[in-house]
């Protein structure tokens, strides 16, 4: 049985971001400040993805864990927006810019994800940005391997959004993925962890006068970590791209998660927040021109677009590649964040919140560039793109004397927790 519905047009844009998570934000304003007409795509009712909406809000270490800071660009500005409005557990050597060498503390905070989430919505639209929620992108409409723009469904009916650009930032590569665009599945642990209160924290915080203390995730679903460690014994991962495998990562987690809840006094404790997305971190991404490995530690590119640095060990640097977000034969596809190409442990590297605000900028100025030079997006000058990060206090290729001897590297659980 065949279904189809007539959409009606509604604009055209230069750039579509097709994602309202940290990377589309980064994305869309990028684009928008370089002077292209660009419309952010979000499917829920608030900004930031897996680090408000998913709860995930912490931005892990910026920094090399010797003093140094690594990832800048719009990873800085919205780190400071972060926590402009709410609290912060930044460390004191960190609160008013890089300590320089030698300094053991690294570039870290947890923010309030609400108010952080708000202070995107205000960011976005200051910037100049169109800005649709509760929206859901349903298909990339497409001429051959050309996306034409992207049929969206929402409380006005079925519309479609014609584009120059499209920037897939949905976290799990679904326009790219529809568009026909190669992609790799990914697997997902079991994790699941709301926000909770309970009368002992409440007095710590309020002790304290610091409402970081307030929170925590005792009444917690899966406890899985990054790494497998607690995944309950027999249970598959998850790739976290289909109906069922979702549903049922719900149906299992608030179960366990109430069965919790269930052990403690209802009087002293209660949930403040439920993730109102899957907390799944790595469910799919592009097959780019080149796929980030681990062992690409300390490696030069000369088409890297930003330096970044390993949030759980000490003085790993890496260089991103323009190639991860690209796939050669579409001429006007792109994508950031989680879905950058990169494997095992790399992935995770990549996909983390810094980083991925930063390929959103990439992403974002790498389409306003092809638009002005009109080429095709994997055909972008680099230096060109290169020079214009630069200008956006985006490092490029970090400096090889922040390579250590290897008998002084050393690992940091700079994580704190589960990320």
């Amino acid at each position: 049985m065949q279904i189809s519905r007539e959409a009606t047009w509604v604009a055209d844009y230069d750039v579509i971001v097709a994602g309202g998570g940290v990377a589309g934000v980064a994305a869309a304003v990028t684009a928008k400040r370089m002077g292209k007409r660009t419309l952010l795509i979000e499917k829920t009712i608030g900004l930031g993805g897996l680090a408000t909406n998913g709860l995930i809000n912490l931005f892990v270490p910026m920094c090399n864990g010797r003093g140094v800071q690594i990832i800048k660009g719009m990873a800085e500005e919205l780190l400071r927006l972060s926590v402009k409005y709410g609290y912060d557990t930044l460390p004191d050597a960190w609160k008013n810019g890089e300590p320089g060498m030698g300094e053991t503390s690294r570039y870290i905070t947890r923010f309030s994800a609400p108010i952080f989430t708000l202070a995107l919505t205000e960011f976005v639209r200051n910037e100049g940005v169109d800005l649709l929620f509760d929206t859901v992108i349903t298909t990339p409409v497409m001429k051959g391997n050309v996306c034409l723009g992207l049929v969206v469904e929402n409380k006005t009916g079925c519309e479609f959004y014609g584009a120059k650009m499209v920037i897939d930032t949905t976290g799990d590569a679904d326009v790219i993925f529809r568009a026909g665009v190669p992609t790799i599945q990914g697997q997902n642990y079991h994790t699941y962890f709301p926000k909770s209160v309970t009368l002992e924290s409440c007095k710590k915080a309020a002790e304290t006068e610091d409402m970081s203390k307030l929170y925590g995730n005792i009444y917690s679903g899966g406890r899985a970590t990054l790494y497998g460690k607690n995944q309950p014994e027999g249970k598959p991962a998850r790739g976290g791209t289909t109906v069922e495998d979702v549903t049922e990562y719900i149906i299992e987690n608030h179960i366990e998660c109430l069965e919790n809840i269930k052990k403690d006094d209802r009087w002293k404790r209660t949930i403040v927040t439920l993730p109102t997305m899957p907390q799944f971190r790595t469910t799919r991404h592009i097959a780019g021109d080149y796929t980030l490995q681990t062992e690409d530690a300390y490696k030069h590119f000369e088409d890297s677009i930003a330096a970044i640095c390993d949030f759980d060990r000490r003085d790993y640097l890496y260089e991103v590649p323009y190639r991860t977000l690209v796939r050669s034969g579409f001429p006007n596809l792109i994508t950031a964040g989680r879905s950058a190409a990169a494997e095992g442990y790399a992935w995770d590297v990549l996909r983390v919140i810094p980083p991925a605000i930063i390929t959103g900028q990439a992403a974002g100025a790498a389409c306003s560039l092809a638009l002005d030079a009109q080429v095709d997006i994997c055909h972008v000058d680099i230096g060109r793109l290169q020079k214009t990060l630069e200008e956006q206090n985006v490092m490029i290729h970090f400096d090889d004397d922040l390579i250590p001897e290897e008998e002084m590297m050393d690992v940091y659980a700079g994580a704190e927790g589960h990320i």
